[in-house]
């Protein structure tokens, strides 16, 4: 008998535990009756509207103060290889000058 892929990460090799399919790549468990439970993809867009993913670079649209510092993000300052996270400041990256930090993609274009 032939068991379906995982519908989270594709890999072949499910099994059977009790009525649930299992993944043991990625841990995800379903019903094989029930094909609902994928999990969607969350989009994040910048303030254009253009969707962002994962080693984007981007620019930041206006002046933006940072907490817990005296200097201010400048209008145009560039984000090289952004990485995207759950949360209200969605962009974890790197600015040369100001180190790790978090940015809402509300305030930042796609280049």
């Amino acid at each position: 008998m032939s068991l379906p892929n995982c519908p989270k990460c594709n890999s072949e090799y499910t099994y059977e535990d009790g009525t649930m399919l299992v993944c043991p790549m990625c841990a995800h468990e379903w019903s094989p009756e029930d094909t609902s439970d994928v999990e969607e993809e969350k989009v994040y867009r910048d303030a254009n509207g253009n969707v962002l993913q994962d080693g984007d670079t981007v620019s930041v649209i206006k002046d933006l103060k940072v907490k817990g510092s005296s200097s201010t993000l400048k209008q145009g300052t560039r984000v090289k290889n952004i990485r995207l996270v759950d949360g209200d400041h969605n962009i974890d990256c790197k600015i040369d000058g100001f180190g790790a930090m978090k940015l809402k993609s509300e305030f930042v274009k796609k280049i």
